[in-house]
């Protein structure tokens, strides 16, 4: 059935219902040349007389009283079908997609383990991909992402947390080449760094822009994989506060810049930001994070 001809059909139920064109427009919300209109259209369709008008309004003819009986069983199941998609959007109940970086994993594995523990019906599944998962395709819930806030106008963006972001390196590194002194000299340290020639970070654009390019003896794609390279004593390089005290091999080598800290994100699709899911489970992420900065 075509959209129009279902607007048609449920003109003609609001008049036959309330008997007049008045009425019925009211009901509806729209113009009563509107209501005229589709009646006239859909007896033209039809072929059939409808409705026989007099002084006092409408009144539906056989004809009418047919095509009107399957209108009104038509509109109890929409408002039928219209009550379940509204308990669907009002159930934490279903896959849940979230999407971030692999080295935040760690810092949002025990909030979710912890959701759906609470919401059993809730199937996660965590995206750690290196490229960036569309939530306007329906291809995550839920994205948590570092950098620079999205700029997509369908998104709603919300600032999670900073992560603290400093120069590691392990104690036998730190033992053969010693800390890094005063004013950031860098005389004598080797550094991890990464293949980027355009990196976003704030942190990875200092090294790029401070570091030598022959102090840097091991580039990676990754933070992780940074990370790893660190702890396995390459050299030093940056990793996550929270991240490095969980490891007690490595040591800070000097005072983080404020321009090293990362902004994280909290991103939802407009659509999808007011179900009960997503609201429920960025309500336990939000709760979470406010820790996450004084790591």
């Amino acid at each position: 059935m075509p959209i129009e001809t279902w607007d048609e059909i449920r003109t003609a139920f609001h008049v036959a219902r309330l008997g007049t064109v008045s009425g019925a427009a009211d009901a509806l919300g729209v113009h009563h040349a509107t209501v005229i209109r589709h009646i006239d259209a859909l007896e033209g369709r039809l072929g059939v007389k409808l409705f026989q008008r007099h002084a006092r309004g409408y009144t539906a003819t056989e004809a009418g009283r047919d095509l009107l009986q399957v209108a009104q069983a038509t509109a109890e199941q929409f408002d039928q079908l219209e009550g379940r998609l509204h308990g669907h959007s009002a159930k934490v109940s279903g896959e849940l997609v979230v999407t971030t970086l692999e080295v935040l994993s760690p810092l949002l594995a025990p909030v979710l383990g912890a959701f759906q523990a609470e919401h059993p019906e809730v199937s996660i599944k965590l995206l750690t991909d290196t490229r960036l998962f569309r939530l306007e395709y329906g291809e995550a819930h839920i994205a948590v992402r570092a950098g620079k806030p999205p700029e997509d106008p369908d998104n709603v963006v919300q600032k999670l947390f900073d992560q603290c972001v400093s120069l590691y390196a392990t104690k036998d590194y730190v033992a053969k080449h010693g800390l890094i002194g005063p004013g950031y000299d860098l005389t004598g340290h080797r550094f991890v760094g990464t293949v980027d020639d355009t990196p976003r970070a704030g942190f990875m654009q200092w090294l790029q822009a401070d570091v030598p390019a022959s102090q840097i003896v091991y580039r990676t794609s990754d933070m992780r994989n940074m990370s790893d390279a660190v702890q396995s004593g390459v050299g030093a390089g940056f990793c996550a506060k929270w991240a490095a005290q969980r490891d007690p091999d490595l040591v800070e080598l000097c005072p983080a810049k404020p321009e090293w800290r990362a902004p994280v994100w909290l991103v939802t699709h407009v659509d999808l930001h007011r179900t009960a899911k997503v609201q429920s489970v960025a309500a336990a992420l939000k709760a979470a994070s406010k820790d996450w900065s004084d790591l």
